[in-house]
């Protein structure tokens, strides 16, 4: 499929990396909504991260699946609402003991980051639905934390084969829930889906950012 210009969001998304960080406590000091995006290893994280801020070197990129080994926080939109990209989960080529320590990390993370607002699941849409997937959903439901579902690399396949695709994953979901996320369906290759998601996430940056500050500072004050 030819590679498409991504379609100019108004205003435009201004990113920029802030930090990078090993453990929640290391996270940057922010009262802005912040959005987490996660996935197994080698779903096209970084990729659709650039491609979400139209810039192609924002997310360092690697042919090694496991690059991402910390929890890494972006600015977007002039500083409106904070993207964090956490490390993959899956077959990463790493020990076993590392595998434990980045689940631990981002376990915490999920658990105790206060503006956090929604996690952006990376699902693999070439793929019948997977254990490790289903698992971390389920994990995020019992957390309590709110998620939606991404499928990402829709240009290497036809609409037809996405389309079994996503309805196995939705029926393997529903034998456990009531119902399904909000789903979004993209591509970094064509920005296939990138208008919707960063809209989405503008929107629930307007309607949140009021409350959530309030929020933050009501327990800066109890704290004090």
């Amino acid at each position: 499929m030819a590679k498409q210009v991504p379609i100019q969001l108004i205003p435009p998304v201004k990113a920029e990396f802030v930090k990078s960080a090993s453990r929640t406590s290391e996270c940057p000091e922010i009262s802005v909504p912040e959005f987490a995006f996660i996935g197994r290893s080698n779903v096209g994280k970084s990729s659709l991260i650039n491609c979400l801020a139209n810039n192609s070197g924002l997310a360092k990129i690697s042919g090694r699946p496991g690059k991402t080994q910390l929890i890494n926080h972006f600015t977007m939109d002039a500083g409106l609402w904070s993207l964090v990209d956490l490390p993959g989960y899956g077959y990463a080529k790493v020990s076993k003991v590392q595998r434990e320590i980045f689940a631990r990390m981002i376990k915490h993370y999920l658990k105790n980051r206060k503006n956090l607002v929604n996690v952006f699941v990376l699902i693999d849409g070439r793929l019948e639905p997977q254990k490790n997937d289903l698992d971390f959903i389920r994990d995020l439901g019992n957390w309590g934390i709110p998620f939606s579902l991404v499928f990402t690399k829709l240009d290497k396949l036809s609409s037809s084969a996405f389309g079994k695709n996503q309805a196995a994953f939705k029926r393997k979901m529903l034998e456990e829930w009531e119902d399904t996320p909000p789903i979004f369906l993209t591509s970094a290759e064509t920005a296939m889906g990138r208008v919707e998601l960063i809209q989405s996430i503008r929107k629930l940056t307007d309607d949140l950012s009021p409350l959530l500050l309030k929020e933050i500072n009501n327990a800066k004050l109890i704290l004090d």
